[in-house]
């Protein structure tokens, strides 16, 4: 819990007690001090709870809920009104439906007000009608993404639009990688906090350090899920159960990883392509090729050509969940075999064995 909340606790145990004090000493209801502190115990409980839910409420829900609570209440005063000279019940009834009245349509006016706040626009409170189109610009970065580093990259290209927000428990959780004393794990963090500083010198982008924290969860996934609900933002990440547990949650998720095998080149079979036979396959004579993307190509008759580029024809593609593997066959009497260019050293060498 860090400071800021801490102090906010405290505030609230003090507004709680002194209106349990209040109550005990005024005692309104003519019950006994430790009953009248009790309801007092009561109705500051149930005042914070309105107070953290209305701090996590949008500025639309709030002014929505307050004139729709308002609108409701008039319209119940006005209906006890004319209903005054009218009520034949027995005083006790008449009562409760004077009282009851106002507070029924205060609360049907308020949950309208919400339910109906997505169609307000008030200019001068700067609630417009893309306000909620608005907030969806908002993209939430997560540690993975930051740490892949390949969201700079699509930043840099113009690809992206609206605020990119940056946590701070996600740059705590990137100091405390950075600071491992496991070499893999701090070259990692080093590489997200790198891929920060980038991103707030990308002017292609807007990106913006978020303070909100949930002392209450524990879990940085967890947190950046109630992040996302708290300011209808989306999620950026490439992380598999994350995206999962968000999507189950009703939080939209933008995966790199998704991005990145929509965006792999598209190729049929019969086609020709040129590879570069990297190592031996799995099965007789094969050989294995890599795209410059990542994508696996097993080639048939390609064993004896390992360091050498070839063209093949496309057998088939197949798409798995890590991605697309293309599979192709070369023949000799078709496709031609192309040697790498020479290196200095190379040509070195041949003039020594001269």
């Amino acid at each position: 819990m860090n400071r800021s909340t801490g102090d906010l606790w405290l505030v609230r145990l003090l507004f709680v007690a002194s209106l349990c004090g209040i109550a005990a000493g005024v005692n309104p209801l003519g019950l006994s001090p430790l009953a009248a502190g009790g309801c007092g115990l009561a109705v500051g409980v149930i005042a914070c709870l309105l107070e953290v839910r209305i701090r996590r409420a949008g500025v639309r829900s709030i002014v929505g809920g307050t004139l729709g609570a308002a609108a409701g209440t008039i319209l119940a005063l006005l209906l006890v009104l004319v209903m005054d000279d009218r009520l034949i019940l027995a005083d006790r009834s008449a009562q409760f439906l004077k009282l009851g009245l106002p507070f029924v349509g205060a609360y049907l006016g308020l949950l309208t007000g919400i339910a109906k706040s997505s169609t307000l626009h008030i200019p001068a409170l700067g609630i417009s009608k893309g306000e909620h189109a608005e907030a969806h610009l908002e993209k939430i970065l997560d540690s993975s993404v930051l740490i892949d580093g390949r969201i700079a990259d699509i930043a840099e290209t113009g690809f992206l639009d609206g605020v990119l927000l940056v946590p701070q428990f996600v740059l705590h959780e990137l100091q405390l990688v950075a600071d491992s004393a496991d070499s893999a794990k701090r070259n990692r963090g080093r590489r997200g906090l790198d891929v920060v500083q980038r991103l707030q010198k990308t002017s292609q982008v807007q990106l913006q350090l978020v303070h909100e924290d949930f002392p209450n969860v524990r879990e940085v996934d967890l947190k950046l899920i109630e992040l996302a609900k708290l300011r209808s933002s989306k999620i950026v990440t490439n992380d598999f159960n994350l995206n999962k547990l968000a999507r189950v949650q009703g939080v939209e998720v933008l995966n790199v990883n998704e991005l990145a095998n929509a965006l792999r080149p598209v190729v049929l079979p019969g086609e020709t392509m040129r590879v570069f036979i990297l190592k031996e396959g799995k099965e007789y004579n094969q050989g294995v090729a890599y795209l410059e993307d990542g994508t696996m190509v097993v080639v048939d008759n390609a064993r004896r050509l390992i360091s050498k580029h070839v063209d093949i024809a496309v057998t088939s593609v197949l798409q798995t969940t890590a991605g697309k593997m293309i599979f192709g066959k070369y023949d000799e009497r078709l496709h031609g075999v192309h040697e790498p260019p020479r290196t200095s050293r190379d040509l070195s060498a041949a003039a020594g064995a001269s």
